[in-house]
């Protein structure tokens, strides 16, 4: 098994994508569970002395002015996480879902929410038995249902899966020996409340990112070496006189990976300049790597961050309860929209490369990449694919952060839709997968096409032959969709040839 990630101070991206999608144990530190328990502590002290605290001893919502009665408090949690059950639609992949109870943990590590250490500890025993909830994707304008969702199974409502079952969360909760938590005051609140949606699933489309991102690099040389490129454009001396370190970092990876390449010494001044999608690959690509690191800066910040409302605060001789707007996940959500456009265009631009290296009329290779010049349609339909993705990221890419809406009788009345943002991000960055899996298969059958001299660079006849490996030329012979989806498994499953960054 591997290492399990040790929440002690705040997680990072890095790890909640490791929980997520690597499947890597959690724990939760000593300290943690002190500042868990003390914050649970202030919640006690507040209902003790009766102060009015949100959602402890009020309604939520447009009811914040509601007085709820010692009597009626754990009803209040309970019938918070009930009502807010409401998601409509396909469920969250089983990584979305981890991501999300992750980064609760890790708030509520904090210190500052006011749970028992029982309710959080019962959401990291949900990740250790692989007991995953049932999320619908749809109906949030932010975070509260898909939270709700999740808590729900805490009191055994809802649905689970655990290795591929699907079962009653009641029955899922008998199998594992864990009865049906009864929520105190605030945890219901708690539980549905601040960025954890969001966040975790934007440390999960970050994690995925950054693979993208190495991966895109090496396709986009592969297909260059391919086109007979003129390698002059990425020059270290001339990209330094842009500005721009991360542009200077794709051309420094494109150099090593087409570092030696036979093919392009041969191609050298053949012509004055190549077409964007070839030449401009450091700019583009290094342009999206800057709002990579934003996002991931933006991510850290928020991981960083306390986002319940209301935080518990003070001690237990003087504790405060103080209503703020933490919760609301404007950076979250600006950030996810501008990756989104970034990464729409970094796969509109390997549709463009997919279309020069299937176009016989400017690629100087088989029409359509086909083994049989005649009979065959090759790589044909493939392109259509990729110009068809591209288009559904161009209708992605629109942003969510500006939609708006008002809820909860005007007291919710400017919503930031981060969750929607992270959830289009998360489909941009699916759909940019499968238009560079496209670009590297046709990549490969070109060099199929190729003469043995002059030969590929060494980093580009590697990745080649990995491909090759895993899936043969394409003759025609059966649906190239089973292609495309083993390329995408790689690029999901594997990392692009590490170069040294500059």
């Amino acid at each position: 098994m591997s290492a399990a990630v040790v929440l002690d101070r705040p997680l990072g991206w890095r790890q909640i994508g490791a929980l997520a999608d690597d499947h890597q144990p959690l724990e939760i530190s000593a300290a943690a569970r002190s500042r868990i328990d003390r914050a649970h502590e202030l919640v006690l002290a507040i209902a003790a002395q009766n102060l009015r605290a949100y959602g402890v001893n009020t309604g939520v919502g447009a009811l914040c002015d509601t007085i709820v009665e010692p009597e009626q408090r754990r009803q209040l949690s309970r019938n918070i996480v009930m009502s807010h059950c409401v998601g409509v639609g396909p469920p969250l992949e089983a990584p979305a879902v981890r991501a999300i109870i992750a980064a609760a943990i890790n708030n509520y590590a904090h210190g500052h929410s006011g749970l028992r250490l029982e309710v959080v500890e019962r959401l990291a025993g949900l990740l250790a038995r692989g007991c995953i909830p049932e999320v619908p994707a749809r109906g949030s304008v932010g975070y509260l249902t898909h939270m709700a969702h999740i808590a729900s199974v805490l009191i055994g409502v809802g649905h689970v899966r655990v290795d591929g079952e699907r079962l009653e969360a009641a029955e899922a909760l008998a199998r594992a020996a864990l009865p049906p938590l009864t929520l105190e005051a605030k945890e219901g609140l708690s539980l549905v409340n601040g960025t954890p949606c969001a966040t975790g699933l934007m440390a999960l489309a970050v994690a995925r990112a950054e693979r993208l991102l190495d991966w895109a690099d090496l396709v986009a040389a592969m297909t260059f070496e391919n086109l007979r490129g003129q390698a002059a454009a990425f020059d270290a001396a001339v990209l330094a006189l842009r500005a721009a370190p991360a542009q200077a970092l794709v051309g420094q990876r494109l150099r090593a990976f087409l570092e030696g390449s036979g093919i392009l010494a041969a191609s050298a001044g053949s012509r004055t300049q190549d077409p964007l999608s070839l030449r401009a690959i450091p700019q583009v690509h290094g342009a999206v790597r800057e709002q990579f690191a934003h996002a991931a800066a933006v991510v850290d910040a928020e991981l960083a961050s306390v986002t319940d409302n209301p935080v518990v605060m003070g001690s237990v001789q003087a504790p405060r309860a103080a209503s703020e707007a933490h919760a609301v996940g404007a950076s979250l959500g600006l950030s996810a929209d501008a990756l989104g456009i970034a990464l729409a265009e970094l796969a509109a631009m390997s549709e463009r490369r997919i279309d020069r290296l299937v176009n016989p009329l400017v690629s100087r290779l088989p029409a359509f990449l086909a083994a049989d010049r005649g009979a065959g349609s090759g790589f044909m339909i493939a392109q259509y694919t990729a110009a068809a993705l591209t288009a559904e990221n161009r209708r992605l890419a629109a942003p969510a952060s500006l939609d708006g809406g008002v809820t909860s009788g005007l007291q919710e009345d400017h919503l930031a839709h981060a969750t929607p943002a992270t959830l289009k991000l998360l489909e941009i960055i699916d759909n940019a997968r499968t238009i560079l899996a496209i670009e590297l298969l046709a990549a490969a059958q070109a060099y199929d096409f190729a003469p043995p001299s002059p030969a590929r660079a060494a980093r580009t006849d590697s990745m080649y032959r990995r491909v090759r490996k895993l899936i043969a030329h394409y003759r025609d012979d059966h649906p190239l969709a089973d292609d495309i989806g083993r390329a995408r498994e790689l690029l999901r499953g594997e990392r692009a040839e590490p170069v040294e960054r500059a």
